[in-house]
């Protein structure tokens, strides 16, 4: 099956104050990251959904740092919020199976994850964590109409009210503030080498 990844990176970041697209965690930017985890899964195309173009988006369809092949759709009614990108992210992706719909600011996503969603491909499936049921969300075509209806800053909440569900914790570290940040980088740092270890126990 053809399956495309939906990368929502339209957002203000207004809780942060800078643009949460461009952060660099792990040598790579968050947008970059979410990019190349999407690939890493096998699903393609992987369609990135921006308000405006900027230097940040055209070094997308690069070749650099495994963000290669991803299409860059511009959504001009992102002042609308979350529902203006995904069906912009639907159209751009088209002709597919079936898509998975995720943010760029969830760095502990792992490929396996997207996987999962996957499994099962003509059942809506969400991700579990912190008490509800979110993104990344996998949706078969036969969901793309309703997803073309939405409207508003709400998403795909109700599509995904019934769904199957696969629980990964760690999704629950999304970054919205300077906190959110620190924290992401700790998650995401190196563990120590053996010698470095070893040095601190002398």
């Amino acid at each position: 099956m053809k399956i495309a990844a939906i990368v929502l990176a339209a957002g203000a970041s207004t809780r942060l104050g800078r643009a949460k697209q461009t952060l660099v965690l792990g040598g790579e930017t968050l947008v970059e990251r979410a990019v190349r985890v999407a690939r890493e899964a096998g699903l393609a195309p992987v369609v990135v959904v921006v308000a405006e173009a900027a230097a940040w988006t055209q070094s997308l369809g690069s070749h650099s740092r495994g963000a290669q092949g991803c299409i860059v759709a511009l959504n001009a009614e992102a002042s609308e919020g979350m529902a203006a990108s995904i069906r912009c992210g639907v159209q751009a992706a088209q002709p597919v199976e079936g898509a998975v719909v995720m943010t760029c600011d969830q760095p502990a996503l792992l490929p396996g994850h997207l996987r999962a969603l996957c499994a099962e491909p003509a059942t809506v499936t969400g991700s579990g964590y912190a008490g509800r049921v979110g993104v990344p969300a996998y949706f078969p075509a036969a969901s793309f109409r309703a997803l073309r209806a939405l409207r508003g800053d709400v998403g795909a909440r109700e599509l995904l009210r019934t769904a199957r569900v696969v629980v990964d914790e760690s999704l629950a570290l999304d970054v919205d503030t300077e906190a959110d940040v620190a924290r992401a980088m700790a998650a995401l740092a190196p563990p120590p080498s053996p010698n470095h270890v070893n040095d601190e126990n002398k």
